[in-house]
């Protein structure tokens, strides 16, 4: 069995000093949340909302994820592919409502563009025409 090594009682009192002022060290929870924040990328699925309620929805998310202080979004709207709503002005046939005028919004939306640098679609891991990223401002 292996003794237990022994600490000095000189080395234990500069190491409790040490601690107590401990200026030059960093959280390391603190930057490991702040790694984790930089790199996640939150998401928001609309599925299911009515155009009023993705509207809002979208609107408070953008605005709260840049408040939290993130660099992009993902904002999902679907392709439309199972929409019912073949008598919308908004839309043809083939598209889907949110998937259009969930852009359109926010593109017209002059607090939310203050906010945002950038729309662009997303990859297609990511949702492919059914879902945008959102770059914001810094």
């Amino acid at each position: 069995m292996k003794k237990k090594p022994t600490v000095s009682s000189k080395d234990q009192e500069e190491w409790l000093a040490y601690t107590k002022e401990m200026s030059d060290i960093t959280s390391k929870d603190e930057d490991v949340l702040k790694k984790k924040l930089d790199n996640r990328v939150p998401k928001f699925d609309l599925h299911g909302l009515s155009l009023d309620q993705a509207n809002k929805a979208a609107k408070k998310f953008i605005i709260e994820s840049f408040a939290t202080g993130f660099k992009k979004i993902l904002i999902i709207t679907g392709k439309g592919s199972r929409s019912k709503s073949y008598n919308n002005p908004y839309i043809s046939e083939k598209l889907s409502i949110l998937k259009n005028s969930i852009p359109d919004y926010i593109n017209r939306n002059k607090e939310l563009m203050k906010k945002i640098s950038k729309i662009s679609k997303t990859s297609l891991k990511d949702g492919d025409d059914g879902a945008i990223y959102i770059f914001f401002k810094k």
